[in-house]
Parts: C-alpha cells; sequence; structure tokens
C-alpha cells in the first residue's frame, strides 16, 4: 500500500488532481478541504489511499493524514463507500465530522447529501469509540481562486450530480453572496441538491 505520493501538480479541481513524480501521472481523487490546502501550491505530497476493486485501483489523496485516518474510519462503515466519505469530507471540514461524530450529532451528519437518519446513526455508533481517541481537528482553510462557479460545477458533476441543477444552486447561492469561497459554494450546494 502506498503511504503518500510527492510530485508536482499538473491538474486539480475540486474533485481530483493529476500530480506527476517521475514521468509518471497519477490521477487521485480528492476531497474540497484537500483541494482548498492545493491553492497556488506546484509541488506537493499528498497522503494516500489505494482503494483495489475488481474493475479499478482508485488512489485517494488527502493533504494531512488526519483526513485521510477520517475517510479510512468512514469507508469501515457499512453502507459507506469512498465516493460517499469523500462527499462527507467536501461537505464539512474532518475535525467537524469528527465532533458531530464524538457528540452524537444525528442531525448534522444528516444535513449531508446521500446520508440520511439510520446512515448517520450507524456511523456515531461505529466510529464514537474508535475516534475519542484522536484530536480534533479545526483548521482553517485558505481562499480559493477567482474561478469560483465553474470550480464549484466542476466538483459536483465529479461528484455524480446533474449540471444543469447544480448550476441553478450554485447561481442562486452566488447571487446572495457573491464574495462566497469555492468551498462553501460547494457545501452549500450539496446541503441543496
Amino acid at each position: 500500500m502506498y503511504e503518500y505520493i510527492k510530485g508536482h501538480i499538473v491538474e486539480s479541481s475540486p474533485a481530483h488532481c493529476v500530480v506527476e513524480n517521475n514521468g509518471l501521472g497519477y490521477f487521485i481523487n480528492i476531497s474540497v478541504n484537500t483541494y482548498t490546502k492545493l491553492q497556488n501550491q506546484k509541488e506537493i505530497q499528498l497522503y494516500v489511499y489505494e482503494q483495489i476493486r475488481e474493475d479499478a485501483h482508485n488512489l485517494y489523496g488527502f493533504y494531512e493524514t488526519s483526513e485521510r485516518n477520517i475517510f479510512i474510519h468512514l469507508i469501515s462503515v457499512s453502507g459507506i463507500g469512498a465516493n460517499t466519505a469523500r462527499m462527507m469530507l467536501s461537505s464539512m471540514s474532518p475535525g467537524e465530522i469528527q465532533e458531530a461524530i464524538l457528540t452524537g450529532n444525528v442531525n448534522v451528519l444528516k444535513g449531508i447529501k446521500g446520508i440520511g437518519a439510520k446512515t448517520a446513526q450507524r456511523i456515531i455508533v461505529d466510529l464514537t469509540d474508535k475516534l475519542g481517541k484522536e484530536p480534533v481537528d479545526q483548521k482553517i482553510f485558505t481562499e480559493a481562486n477567482n474561478t469560483i462557479k465553474d470550480e464549484a460545477l466542476s466538483a459536483l458533476v465529479m461528484l455524480g450530480f446533474v449540471k444543469g441543477s447544480a448550476q441553478k444552486v450554485i447561481d442562486k447561492i452566488l447571487a446572495a453572496q457573491p464574495n462566497s469561497k469555492v468551498e462553501d459554494v460547494i457545501k452549500k450546494s450539496l446541503k441543496m441538491l
């Protein structure tokens, strides 16, 4: 299993990035939280999780080990796949997810697209003891660049949402709050879609 990859960012979007290392380009799925931290960086190091399935080998990248740890815990819960865990980490920071689990806040977890009451309760029951041993991460993320609408739309489409409905939601959010950061637009969109 891979621990991390260090290299040059060739391409990035709120849902993935391509990192070149020794002449090979690695397509790595990322969350909005990781994408925000990659802004204005050329050389990076991402901690990775490799998912091996019959039909694919997927890499998921994380700027910090704490985010990767939360991801690994989330996918250990029955009914939570890698894409759902990534969507959760795109909707909330790892610290916010951990805090919601430790405080048993079902409503916060239910606010994430694709997470119902039963799944939220299962996450809390399965992970409270495991996460109680880890510190809560409450870092603030840096501001994204000026193509907020395009990046938010790209991220939502990559996460599986219909382009037309995602665009309407993004337009509505930006009309109400034109100075929003890309990660805020995506998080609000995930709650509205």
